[in-house]
């Protein structure tokens, strides 16, 4: 008798068989890869996966012994003598990483080449006597190439593969070994209960007044509807701000998925601030053991709800494997996981298949890597029956960059009509502003938002207007400021700006990061058009008065250098001025978008050259799985986090950690307390000894007179570096 899994039992009457898992495996992996007609290889691939185990050897390790046994390289070298080259290709990668992550080919000195063929393995060829594998049919190898990265369209396929391998290999080992555990799982309503309820919220909603505005959204919500009834593809959602882009497009995702019998919604978003806002907006509809949010600084287990706590534990074992109705994630989570390597992260990958993906603010996808992001939306759209709504305001034009049967339709009938409609600013053109000019118009207006290009320049600001003002209804926001203590100065903003109160708000640009906030008038560095109209979307967004006004400049001061991607899109952004006599318009933010990408030039839109060490040696399908893992990074590193004992809260959970040593229980919900900065900063504060390790990995600020309420993290005072990336 061979065995997988053991318990504590030394008459092993209760431990797993080694067949019983193989074949556990096989079906459930084969089961998720029929959503992209891979069920054979995946079945294959679950049978082949743990034979290794079959070694007396491996089952001595079982019983204690101290022997290291390679039990992964014997399955994929025997799926290269069963199986016709190429075809045993595929299966040589999923298995020999389903421990390690998918490796690099290679060569014959290194990488999965040199593994397979001079790794000194056990004898497991009892796995004959109890284990048949399946033919291969060639013609069954169905995937749709286009004309371009066809290396990448078989990496992808290998990739999602192994998703199912993993994930079914996970979800049968704790079966066995945590049962209680994977009982939690799965605890989630139908998409019919989940429809009904939407149904009750959008009729409610559509009877919220008459205005022109609601008239809108409610036309808008129509047309969504309308459109859901296509089959799935790529679509484009172009509404602007306050147009219930939001609630539309989600009303699109399900009676898409209802109409073509889809099995999950993902809302991809490029920042955890808006994330917050529409998870609790679904939360609320659809119930929180329906909705995951998926980012660094959520924990479950943390949230204050009225669940139980199985339902939080549940939630947490989704973000194992992405199995629950609803995720709403980050543009890093989500594409930093369709191009790892790693097990953990390419777990839930393969639940992506024939599913409703809605990228949310899609102009921010990030440039440096906007073709290889598009070839993974095209591979999701082509081969694995999933739709892919590109949703923004500003809609970004990468219709060059697809491949013609990917080629978006938009849902809306009439974008330009619809910006029209919902028109509730005007942008003017202030030309150059010093700060003294600046900081006279801002004294001169009694609520107002100015939006800056760099920290230091909106510390600047804010000590000249709050010094001859008084700090009473002046406000600071940037990234030198943890994010509790920033949602807690924007709380009082909102409650002013309510009560008809002064307010003046100094930012950088990560108040455009969906911050629900309205102005009667906002002020914005020249910048990219994308930006400006970000900063728009805070003025005038309840529609108070007729038109809102937003007045962009060109400031006469200099705060450090500016980057070369900083200058780029200021540049162009001015340009797009010059030519406009509305740069917000949908010809304008398609000419800038034009300019922007033929500016940065095609070979920096894929920055790190992914998709052509796919293609370097595809006819071998030598794929260099790692180095890909390593070069896609859409948060580069270069960063440090410094945590802030802000509040009563992050004090306590310091506490516990410096006293207990294990942060697993108390370190993620420091998240929301955390600043990052350069490491010649950080540097600096270690000199200052300003900084305490705990955990062996929280780096706590313990010079507080280094924090300020006002304006946060300030450097330490010898030397003059920059603080953070703002």
């Amino acid at each position: 008798m061979y065995y997988a899994h053991t318990t504590e039992k030394e008459d092993k009457s209760d431990w797993q068989t080694l067949e019983e898992h193989l074949k556990n495996v096989a079906e459930i992996s084969s089961a998720f890869a029929k959503d992209f007609n891979a069920g054979e290889f995946a079945y294959a691939g679950g049978l082949l996966h743990d034979i290794g185990k079959y070694s007396p050897e491996f089952q001595q390790k079982l019983e204690g012994r101290n022997i290291r046994v390679d039990h992964s390289t014997a399955g994929a070298r025997e799926a290269g003598s069963l199986y016709p080259p190429l075809m045993n290709r595929f299966l040589e990668y999923i298995i020999a990483g389903h421990h390690g992550g998918i490796p690099n080919y290679g060569t014959k000195v290194k990488g999965l080449e040199r593994r397979i063929h001079s790794a000194d393995l056990y004898d497991y060829r009892a796995y004959k006597n109890k284990i048949t594998t399946p033919e291969l049919d060639p013609g069954h190898f169905n995937l749709t190439f286009g004309e371009k990265n066809q290396g990448f369209t078989c990496s992808f396929y290998i990739r999602m593969l192994y998703s199912c391998l993993v994930d079914a290999d996970s979800l049968d080992t704790e079966q066995f070994t945590r049962p209680d555990q994977a009982a939690r799982r799965g605890m989630y309503d139908t998409f019919d209960e989940l429809f009904n309820r939407f149904e009750d919220h959008t009729k409610a909603f559509a009877k919220i007044g008459e205005s022109r505005i609601n008239r809108c959204r409610n036309d808008v919500l129509r047309q969504c509807k309308e459109k859901a009834r296509l089959p799935p593809q790529m679509f484009t959602l172009t509404v602007p701000t306050g147009g219930g882009k939001t609630l539309s497009s989600m009303a699109f995702s399900l009676d898409h998925l209802k109409k073509n019998d889809l099995k999950r919604i993902f809302y991809v978003i490029p920042y955890t601030s808006i994330i917050e806002q529409n998870a609790d907006v679904f939360r609320k509809i659809f119930g929180n053991h329906n909705v995951l949010e998926h980012h660094s600084n959520y924990d479950p287990k943390q949230r204050e709800t009225e669940a139980t706590d199985p339902v939080r534990e549940s939630l947490t074992l989704s973000t194992e494997n992405w199995d629950i109705p609803l995720v709403v994630t980050t543009n890093v989570q989500f594409f930093e996981s369709l191009f790892s390597n790693r097990r953990s992260k390419c777990r839930k990958i393969h639940n992506l298949s024939k599913s409703v993906i809605i990228l949310d603010e899609a102009q921010m996808l990030p440039i440096g890597y906007l073709k290889p992001c598009l070839a993974a939306l095209s591979e999701l759209v082509l081969n694995y029956g999933s739709t892919v709504v590109i949703c923004t305001a500003t809609q970004p034009k990468i219709g060059s960059f697809l491949d013609e049967r990917t080629k978006p339709l938009e849902i809306v009938d009439s974008p330009e009509e619809l910006y029209e409609t919902l028109r509730r600013v005007h942008v003017n053109n202030a030309g150059e502003l010093d700060d003294e000019e600046l900081s006279d118009r801002l004294r001169d207006l009694k609520q107002v938002l100015c939006i800056v290009n760099t920290r230091k320049h909106a510390s600047s600001l804010f000590d000249t207007i709050s010094a001859s003002e008084g700090s009473d209804g002046c406000f600071h926001l940037s990234a030198a400021m943890c994010p509790v203590h920033r949602r807690t100065i924007l709380k009082e903003i909102r409650n002013r700006l309510k009560d008809g109160l002064p307010c003046r708000v100094i930012s950088t640009q990560l108040i455009e990061a969906g911050v629900d906030i309205d102005f009667p008038v906002v002020y914005r560095a020249m910048t990219g058009i994308d930006s400006v109209a970000q900063a728009a979307g805070r003025c005038n967004r309840e529609g108070k008065s007729e038109r809102g006004e937003v007045y962009v400049f060109r400031s006469a001061e200099v705060y450090g250098k500016a980057t070369s991607w900083q200058k780029r899109v200021a540049e162009i952004g001015e340009m797009i001025f010059n030519e406009y006599e509305d740069p917000l318009s949908l010809d304008a933010v398609g000419r800038y978008f034009h300019k922007l990408y033929y500016y940065q030039g095609n070979d920096r839109l894929d920055k790190k050259g992914i998709l052509q060490s796919l293609d370097e040696r595809l006819d071998e399908l030598a794929f260099p799985f790692e180095d890909v893992n390593d070069a896609f990074a859409i948060i580069e590193n270069g960063t440090k986090d410094v945590v802030i004992p802000w509040d009563d809260d992050a004090r306590f959970r310091i506490e516990k950690i410096r006293k207990n040593g294990f942060p697993e229980n108390f370190g993620r919900g420091l998240q929301g307390y955390t600043v990052a900065v350069y490491p010649q900063v950080f540097r600096e504060l270690e000199k200052s000894r300003a900084l305490d390790t705990i955990g062996e990995r929280f780096h706590v600020l313990t010079d507080m007179s280094l924090y300020s309420e006002k304006t946060g993290l300030m450097k330490p005072t010898s030397g003059d570096l920059p603080l953070l990336i703002t």
